[in-house]
């Protein structure tokens, strides 16, 4: 079904619209990220070059051929790609991106508006898909409306209270695979009360 994964809300916060063209560098094997952001993008609207990972030299080709507007994949690689891009003299068209697979650091974010680009996060697994999203209020992330999101101390399955860091529990009604209480083994808590972007 479109947007099995349900990330397109996630795209459409980080400012991902109708008719752009993104360069979705997330693997398409072994596991279904390089699916997960595609699929996502199309059902905003968004034109999608399937770039995948690594081949950078070949993905620079692509960026100065294509101009497109917009990246998914991890921050990293958003880095490298920016750097090179530099070095070889290309003109960056990305002016929004979508990241997420490891941590995005405050000063990286920054270091990515400086040159142009608006990056927001997400947090995702294989098996749950978006579980939450950054946006534009940039005060932590907003639990997507289609699981439950608890915060356990790690071991015992009790709920802890908002603000204390505790393992993320999620479960999922996807009737082809639900999942009930799914130990991500990750670390988070809650932020009190509700984003200032009115997301609830």
């Amino acid at each position: 079904r479109p947007d099995y994964y349900r990330m397109a809300r996630a795209l459409y916060a980080a400012g991902f619209r109708a008719g752009d063209l993104v360069h979705n560098t997330f693997s398409y094997h072994f596991t279904p990220a390089g699916s997960m952001m595609e699929t996502a993008a199309h059902a905003i609207g968004c034109t999608v070059f399937p770039a995948g990972t690594g081949q950078t030299e070949q993905q620079l080709a692509a960026i100065a051929d294509l101009r497109p507007n917009a990246y998914t994949g991890t921050p990293s690689f958003l880095r490298i790609l920016l750097d090179k891009v530099a070095e070889a003299g290309i003109e960056s068209t990305f002016r929004k991106a979508f990241v997420s697979g490891e941590a995005f650091p405050a000063a990286l974010r920054d270091d990515f508006a400086a040159r142009g680009v608006a990056a927001f996060q997400a947090y995702a697994t294989a098996d749950i898909g978006l579980i939450a999203y950054e946006t534009a209020a940039r005060d932590g992330l907003v639990v997507d409306e289609d699981v439950i999101v608890e915060i356990v101390r790690p071991g015992t399955g009790d709920l802890l209270p908002e603000g204390e860091v505790g393992e993320v529990v999620v479960t999922s009604f996807n009737p082809d695979y639900p999942l009930l209480r799914f130990g991500t083994g990750d670390l988070s808590a809650v932020l009190p009360g509700q984003s200032a972007c009115g997301r609830t």
